[in-house]
Order: C-alpha cells, then sequence, then structure tokens
C-alpha cells in the first residue's frame, strides 16, 4: 500500500453511470479508431483526443456547447497549416454526429483540429505520457482526483486498485438507487491495511444521510488492499485495454469493478 487519497464517482447521467462529457468523449475516439481500422475514413491516424462540454440545467445534460476532436491524418488533408474542408465534414459528419445523441446538438460548435495540420504524432510527436493524463482515465473532472496515476501499477497500489474499488462501491450505490450521484474518497496510510477514512458525498441526492451510507460502506465492501485485490480479482492480465478509451463506464468482461453485484445487499442493508 502507500498514503493517499483515491476517488470514485458515479452518476444517473447514462446508462454507464458515467457523467456524459466523458462518456461521450471515450465514445468519439473509440469511433475514430473504428473508422480509421475498417477503412471507412483511411485518412486517419492513430492519434486523436477529445473533449466535450456540456450544458446542464438543473443539474441534469441539457446540450453540448462545444465538440472538440483532435485527429492525425495523412498529410494530404490539409493544405498546408489548414485543414481541407473534406475532411472536417468526414469527421463531423461520420464520427461525432452518429455518437453524440441528437437533441443534445443545439447550436453546438465543432473544433475539428483547430490548430490545423496534424500529421506527427503519437510517441514521435510528445515524448512520455504515462501518469499525465488522469482525469481522461477518471471521470473528466466530474469528480476529484488524488492525484495518483493508474498505467504501470500492479494492484497492489492503492493509487490503482482504491480508485477502481471506489468506482465500484460508488456505482453500486447509484445502481441500488441510494443516491442520484455518489462520490466516495476513500484515505490510506502506508503500512496500515484499512482506510484511515471513508467519505460519501452524494450533493443531496442520497435517500439516507450520507454518513449511514458511509457506514454500509464499511460493512460491505472490504477496501485494505490485499481485500480490494480479492474482491475485484486483480491479479489477472486484464489492464492493457484500461490504456485507451478510459478506465470507467466500459462493460468489458475484465472490468470487474464494473460490476453491480452488491446492489441488493445495499438495499436490503439500507432498509429499502
Amino acid at each position: 500500500g502507500d498514503q493517499g487519497l483515491m476517488f470514485g464517482y458515479a452518476c444517473d447521467e447514462t446508462p454507464e453511470l458515467m457523467p456524459a462529457p466523458i462518456y461521450y468523449a471515450h465514445r468519439l475516439v473509440e469511433r475514430q479508431a473504428q473508422l480509421r481500422k475498417d477503412g471507412r475514413l483511411p485518412f486517419l491516424r492513430p492519434d486523436a483526443k477529445s473533449q466535450v462540454t456540456m450544458r446542464y440545467v438543473d443539474g441534469k445534460p441539457h446540450s453540448i456547447d462545444t465538440v472538440v476532436l483532435s485527429s492525425q491524418h495523412a498529410p494530404e488533408m490539409s493544405d498546408g497549416a489548414k485543414m481541407k474542408p473534406e475532411f472536417t465534414e468526414a469527421v463531423i459528419e461520420e464520427i461525432i454526429k452518429p455518437v453524440l445523441p441528437a437533441e443534445w446538438l443545439k447550436d453546438t460548435r465543432y473544433l475539428v483540429n483547430p490548430t490545423g495540420r496534424f500529421v506527427v504524432g503519437g510517441p514521435q510527436g510528445d515524448c512520455g505520457l504515462t501518469g499525465r493524463k488522469i482525469i481522461v482515465d477518471t471521470y473528466g473532472g466530474a469528480c476529484p482526483h488524488g492525484g495518483g496515476a493508474f498505467s504501470g501499477k500492479d494492484p497492489t497500489k492503492v493509487d490503482r486498485s482504491a480508485a477502481y474499488a471506489a468506482r465500484y462501491v460508488a456505482k453500486n450505490i447509484v445502481k441500488a438507487g441510494l443516491a442520484r450521484q455518489c462520490q466516495i474518497q476513500v484515505a490510506y496510510a502506508i503500512g496500515v491495511a484499512r482506510p484511515m477514512n471513508v467519505t460519501v458525498y452524494t450533493e443531496g441526492t442520497g435517500v439516507i444521510p450520507d454518513a449511514k451510507i458511509a457506514e454500509l460502506v464499511n460493512e460491505l465492501f472490504d477496501l485494505r488492499p490485499k481485500g480490494i485485490i480479492q474482491m475485484l480479482d486483480l491479479l489477472r492480465p486484464i489492464y492493457a485495454k484500461t490504456a485507451a478509451y478510459g478506465h470507467f463506464g466500459r462493460e468489458e468482461p475484465e472490468f470487474s469493478w464494473e460490476r453491480t453485484d452488491k446492489v441488493q445487499a445495499l438495499r436490503a442493508a439500507a432498509g429499502l
């Protein structure tokens, strides 16, 4: 183990119980890779990144203000520093619009390769990536982050395993109907197995007090490092898939932290 804070989060904005902006940002780059690999947009290249900025009304997603999608491309798709119109149109019509809900595309701005030419990418273009993109790996800024990166760490490191466990806890709480959104904070000290503290924040959406939910978490989830490894079966070669498209909000068979198998136990313990 180690000292530090880890956070987990879930909310009811999407069926996957993820914040909508980061969920759709991941789906955009997933679509980019799909169209590149199947040959439908052969001028795309592997490096790409996205950002989705949403408007909220009464705490719920209302519409998308801005979509940023930058994709590496074949040299002929730019005219000097400027992107050719056919590139921009293809990205909007074939990548962005099929992914995002049409009812949210009201007065949306599309920024496709806003800096222009993007031919050199990947490790050739940027030296050093591990540990530098911790927000896109998690919740896109909807939740705090303890600062510890995931990639390159085995599950004995709570930077990774406790963050996965916190997501597991938060997702089960929201799925159980105990709250519409839930943030879990777990604090550890090196050499001490049990967490120093487990705090639950539901931002007023909980059907029982946050302190009571925290008690249920301590009763039903073993958040010691060894307990997390056993609970989520983390000593497996499952981590390659986490390197792209997010660690959370994906129904991959290897992603045990996305299970919702504690829902009935939580509801029973809460008296629901």
